[in-house]
């Protein structure tokens, strides 16, 4: 059994542990925007900056896992965070 310390939880994860087992995908961003992301996979996201590929967003359980890089293949894990949004920032920062 896992115990989560809920006093270290941020404010804007609760909501993403309130939706376990099951997450939401995260709704899609207006065309126009720079940064932005499609889904590839049931699993996965690819990241886009302007039309450079930032990396990709792995949905694994209840974690978003953040892997920066090109190319799938060769991606690189980079984070992993229960805030698909964060996950986004952590590519494009």
């Amino acid at each position: 059994m896992v115990l989560i310390d809920v006093h270290r939880i941020t404010a804007d994860a609760l909501p993403a542990l309130q939706e376990l087992p099951t997450r939401r995908a995260p709704s899609e961003p207006e065309p126009d925007q720079v940064i932005r992301w499609e889904r590839v996979a049931p699993e996965r996201y690819v990241v886009l900056d302007g039309e450079r590929v930032a990396g990709f967003v792995d949905v694994v359980g209840a974690v978003f896992v953040v892997l920066r890089g090109t190319r799938y293949d060769r991606a690189v894990e980079v984070a992993q965070t229960l805030v698909f949004q964060k996950a986004i920032e952590v590519l494009t920062c």
